[in-house]
């Protein structure tokens, strides 16, 4: 990895951040805008990105050959939710924040954060690791994630998989990333008068992402973000022990240095930005579920570069 070129990737996605919060404190964006940002992103900018992007870099071959990565992240986002569980036992955190420590230890924001970070720092060759990633992460998130969350909410017992989380999981980057793979495997070309739009359209997806967090990050109550015992266990889980584990796995199943890093940078993002609108739903501590979230973006952005450094140093 080129340190050099690193650290000027993380520049640039620090520059734009920087322009959506100076956008949002000239009243150009307004914390309204993001709804309309995270519509675009998530429904035209990142199944158009991927879309033409793996459509252009990948064969079926390749396809085939990296589809069973994907248990590497799942068995870590399950090892760390289960110790997560533990942990939040062991410090006798109220139940209804159990389930936010749990999913936010081991569970990551992979679309805003993590996609276009990846490809700032790797280009589309990480495209296909980022997206093995998502599909175990999404898949967590909506099963085991949500059930946590809820659990001591107005439901004492939620069921673990429901008509919602079906509708939950059929999120638009999920059908562009299964639509992607099926061309792919059917060796299907896509003709250049429509993969060039497609492109264009997909090009959207970073700048949009990171003025979409400068939004967020300009609308922070900084009074919220009292530091307690689970605090500091969440930042040493996520930033830590994560990444650590993850680390180990792809070294003993010897996996190629770019998924290695793929995977390392993603299980080291933010929690997920709805989690607390799911635990507003369910009856939880949606409160601490906000401040956790804020917590852990800011974070990632002190943590990145020396993530990178590190990364730099074993390669």
């Amino acid at each position: 990895m080129d340190r050099l070129g690193s650290m000027q990737s993380i520049f640039g996605i620090v520059l734009m951040m920087g322009i959506g919060m100076f956008c949002t404190h000239i009243r150009l964006f307004t914390q309204e805008s993001t709804k309309f940002l995270s519509k675009i992103i998530l429904n035209i900018a990142v199944p158009t990105y991927m879309l033409s992007s793996l459509m252009t870099t990948y064969t079926r071959e390749n396809l085939l050959d990296y589809l069973p990565k994907v248990i590497l992240p799942f068995t870590s986002m399950v090892v760390c939710y289960m110790l997560g569980v533990v942990i939040a036992k062991l410090i006798r955190l109220p139940e209804k924040r159990r389930g936010i420590f749990a999913s936010t230890v081991s569970i990551s924001n992979t679309l805003f954060i993590g996609l276009p970070v990846n490809v700032a720092l790797f280009g589309d060759a990480s495209l296909p690791f980022v997206f093995i990633y998502f599909i175990a992460n999404i898949s967590l998130f909506w099963t085991l994630g949500v059930y946590g969350i809820k659990k001591g909410g107005h439901e004492k017992n939620p069921r673990f998989f429901t008509r919602e989380t079906l509708k939950n999981l059929m999120t638009m980057p999920l059908f562009g990333l299964m639509f992607s793979f099926l061309l792919i495997l059917l060796g299907v070309t896509i003709p250049k008068f429509v993969m060039d739009p497609l492109k264009s359209m997909g090009s959207i997806m970073t700048p949009l992402s990171m003025l979409y967090i400068g939004i967020i990050l300009y609308g922070i109550d900084f009074k919220r973000l009292t530091f307690d015992r689970s605090m500091l266990l969440i930042l040493g889980m996520k930033f830590i022990v994560s990444p650590l584990l993850m680390f180990w796995l792809c070294t003993t199943f010897a996996t190629p240095l770019l998924t290695k890093n793929v995977f390392m940078i993603q299980s080291a993002m933010p929690a997920m930005t709805i989690t607390s609108v799911i635990a507003e739903s369910g009856g939880t501590d949606h409160e601490y579920a906000a401040v956790v979230t804020t917590m852990t973006t800011l974070a990632t952005l002190i943590y990145l570069p020396i993530l990178l450094t590190i990364l730099s140093s074993l390669a």
